[in-house]
């Protein structure tokens, strides 16, 4: 088998595996629909704000949940912020996380807030993992003149 080949059937296999862990959704095979010839580099683009604003966001959080006290409305507006971006891109472990963290901000725990931020950076840190290795995979394929082979 030809490397372009090879590298078309890792980035399938590959992204198979990021919907059967549930970690992308449907949202993300839609995200793929949005990316052309004209703009070939539209997924790794918008993955990349998400990454750069993630880590922003779980800095703020991180910094709120130190706090004394903490204010939960301002938590609360990034964990949303947070959920938002995750489920735009289709990251739906890190948006189902995000949930939690919001209903514990409810309940201003600021234990259980703890506990939700780590769950949230474990899977935010998780799918950067797994997508940056994707991104890479089609930068392969595409350096060694193949195409980048969608999922239906």
């Amino acid at each position: 088998m030809d490397v372009i080949g090879r590298l078309q059937r890792q980035r399938t296999e590959l992204t198979q595996a990021l919907f059967k862990e549930g970690l992308l959704d449907e949202q993300f095979t839609q995200l793929q629909l949005l990316q052309d010839p004209n703009n070939p580099d539209f997924v790794a683009e918008v993955v990349s704000l998400f990454f750069e604003d993630s880590e922003k966001l779980l800095d703020e959080l991180t910094r709120s949940l130190e706090q004394d006290p903490v204010d939960y409305k301002k938590v609360d507006a990034y964990v949303h912020q947070f959920k938002g971006s995750s489920s735009s891109i289709g990251a739906q472990r890190v948006k189902n996380a995000c949930v939690i963290f919001r209903t514990c901000c409810e309940e201003r725990s600021q234990e259980g807030c703890r506990q939700a931020l780590q769950q949230v950076k474990h899977e935010f840190f998780l799918i950067k993992s797994r997508l940056e290795a994707l991104l890479q995979l089609e930068q392969q394929i595409l350096a060694a003149g193949g195409t980048i082979p969608f999922m239906e």
